[in-house]
């Protein structure tokens, strides 16, 4: 079969991975990539596998006529029977250009479960709002990636009968521990040695409250445990004005290093002692997954499906609660430093979940039996 998928961007975020993931392993189907906006991480590595890429180049956020006759078009002369769309925007754009032009299956994808005022602005609320009236018209099949989202995008009017719930798949071999370039890293990094390294891999967003995980920080710090955390993802550096201040107002600028956006995420898990997620809105969040592969426990908060992913091999607290947050990081630490045959099995267990649960195949496999049963 061919599939036309049409994303709202191709920058580095869990939608995206998803898609190339996605592509990258199935074997079966032939792939076509749109791009509401411009270019990004995953266009070349799309492009790298011989999967044709458009881009649209329209403002995040905002339609122009220019974009939407390009992508008439597009779906216009491509001419398949399946289109599968990615995050909202994607979904009512793609969506009623696809069913203007007959497009016999329509597949809508939700990647998120918090629709808040808190983390979500006025005009991408509108646009859900209004996907929401027209699920029972456009979409075939809804996919989410999370049973969490998909409730709470039926409780504000989605129709229930049209989701299908598939996690997020993940490469088991590319995330697997590793030890061959620790030496490396810990000396491009400046790292100290015989100190519990802490790690967040996330895009400064309101979703991430980095600001949680600074005073949870700080608290750790009081208490006189020693650690080093890094802060890897897109605005994760020291041009960052709002992150800076927040880190020198708890006294963590030596405690903390900002390693912005990095494309060797697999390795930088591996010389993680303990991964942390402060979010206080998430879906499916990838980075549980891809630390746990690695054989790095995980401390996050309850949002989402975090929860099931990590189940008992982490720790689990309630968002927005830097006390819970870091009481929960004290333990872990305290763990790894006295016992270790304990904490060994942890790992293990950890990477066992991922490879139990979440393989990529299975995945891959999920998708495809949606697209044949369509």
């Amino acid at each position: 079969m061919r599939i036309l998928h049409i994303i709202t961007g191709l920058n580095n975020g869990g939608a995206e991975a998803v898609l190339y993931r996605l592509i990258s392993r199935d074997t079966k189907n032939t792939h076509t990539v749109v791009s509401l906006t411009g270019n990004g991480k995953y266009s070349s590595l799309l492009c790298d596998l011989n999967v044709t890429v458009y881009t649209l180049n329209m403002p995040r956020g905002k339609i122009t006529y220019l974009g939407v006759m390009k992508l008439w078009k597009i779906i216009k002369n491509d001419n398949t029977a399946i289109i599968q769309t990615w995050m909202y925007h994607a979904d009512l754009l793609g969506g009623l250009l696809a069913i203007l032009q007959k497009t016999p299956y329509i597949i809508w994808g939700i990647r998120n479960s918090d629709i808040s005022t808190q983390t979500t602005s006025s005009s991408t609320r509108i646009v859900v709002y209004i996907c929401a009236l027209l699920s029972r018209i456009i979409p075939t099949k809804i996919i989410s990636c999370s049973q969490q989202a998909a409730d709470a995008h039926q409780k504000i009017g989605y129709i229930k009968k049209k989701f299908i719930v598939i996690p997020n798949g993940y490469n088991t071999s590319l995330f697997s521990p590793h030890h061959d370039f620790y030496s490396a890293l810990y000396s491009e990094l400046n790292l100290p040695r015989d100190i519990t390294v802490l790690g967040m891999v996330g895009r400064f967003s309101p979703h991430k409250n980095h600001q949680n995980l600074i005073e949870a920080l700080k608290i750790i710090k009081q208490n006189q445990i020693s650690f080093h955390c890094l802060l890897i993802g897109n605005d994760m550096s020291h041009t960052n004005i709002e992150l800076i201040k927040w880190i020198e107002q708890a006294n963590l600028t030596n405690q903390i290093s900002l390693l912005g956006q990095r494309n060797d995420i697999h390795k930088i898990m591996n010389i993680l002692d303990i991964h942390i997620l402060s979010s206080i809105g998430e879906a499916f969040p990838n980075v549980l997954a891809e630390a746990m592969a690695c054989g790095i426990p995980c401390v996050t908060t309850d949002v989402g499906d975090a929860a099931m992913i990590v189940g008992d091999t982490g720790w689990i607290v309630p968002a927005s609660d830097s006390q819970a947050l870091a009481d929960a990081i004290i333990r872990a630490i305290v763990e790894k430093e006295s016992e270790p045959n304990i904490w060994l099995t942890r790992k293990q267990a950890a990477r066992n979940r991922i490879i139990e649960n979440f393989d990529i195949d299975r995945m891959v496999s999920a998708y495809n039996k949606v697209w044949q049963g369509i």
